[in-house]
């Protein structure tokens, strides 16, 4: 084995952490694995003997990558993904799939995705790098140009903004997943007093359709999203449901003729549905790779 294959083999391996950490950072998977793409070209093109600690190195690199591409969002006035919802993570509701469940080892939903959307990049990364990889104040600082105590206030000053902005799922899948069935039923038999039964009062409905219907929609409460029962029997009786993770939480992928026409992903909460994220937008349902769904 040649330097280079080596280097390349132990980078390998370092890989899916990588992704999860930019996943978490960008909510685009494939922006994602463009960053982890630039932390090896990077990497091939140091000194690797002079690298203590590799998975330390790679993470500080993709941190910054991140960083840069957040702060190249915000200076090109590029869409956020506050106004989109971010790349859904799926697989299969039956069949563990491990690289997937790294990626996703914390749950992250996409509510919370949109919530981080919300934070300023250095505060972003700070969380991130912190709160849900556990690197110390002392790694993360030279990344941001701080000091360890103010990398230290950036991630505090998020973690206040994310704390209570996203429900917390309850843990049980099977338990999500009779929810999702009873909201399908209700949906089905065009039932509204069941549908209402199973939204929590605060329910929130992103539904994201891309170009087709102007970017995302929000609606919020359970009264005004039961109201878009019609629209959800439509798609109960018209589609062919497939129930599937996303985002390592209970929801439907849905398709006509084996096309592929949107993914939902629910977070159930204390035994109700608290928010519902619809992605409907043909180009970005086209990048999704479905085929480990396939029996």
């Amino acid at each position: 084995m040649t330097p280079h294959d080596f280097l390349a083999d132990q980078f390998q391996g370092h890989r899916p952490h990588l992704q999860a950490v930019a996943y978490r950072m960008l909510g685009s998977l494939s922006e994602a694995e463009d960053a982890v793409q630039e932390a090896w070209l990077r990497l091939a093109r140091s000194d690797a003997g002079g690298i203590d600690n590799l998975g330390g190195w790679l993470t500080t690199v993709v941190g910054r990558v991140c960083l840069d591409m957040l702060r190249a969002r915000r200076s090109r006035r590029e869409e956020s993904l506050e106004e989109r919802l971010p790349d859904p993570v799926i697989s299969s509701a039956d069949a563990a799939d491990p690289e997937r469940e790294v990626l996703l080892a914390d749950s992250v939903g996409l509510a919370l995705l949109i919530v981080l959307e919300s934070l300023t990049p250095a505060e972003r990364l700070a969380f991130v790098l912190h709160d849900m990889f556990g690197l110390p104040f002392e790694q993360i600082a030279p990344i941001v140009d701080r000091t360890p105590t103010a990398a230290k206030k950036l991630a505090s000053r998020a973690r206040l903004r994310v704390r209570g902005a996203t429900p917390n799922p309850d843990p049980d899948l099977s338990s999500q997943r009779r929810v999702v069935d009873a909201f399908l039923a209700a949906a089905r038999d065009g039932d509204l007093a069941a549908l209402v039964s199973v939204l929590n009062p605060d329910v929130t409905l992103r539904a994201d359709g891309g170009t087709l219907t102007g970017g995302m929609k929000v609606i919020r409460g359970a009264a005004a999203v039961a109201g878009q029962l019609a629209t959800f029997q439509r798609m109960a009786t018209s589609a062919t449901t497939h129930p599937a993770l996303v985002n390592g939480l209970a929801g439907l992928v849905n398709t006509i003729d084996d096309e592929l026409i949107s993914v939902m992903s629910f977070t159930v909460s204390d035994g109700r549905i608290a928010t519902i994220d619809i992605l409907s937008d043909p180009d970005r349902l086209a990048q999704l790779d479905l085929t480990h769904l396939e029996p």
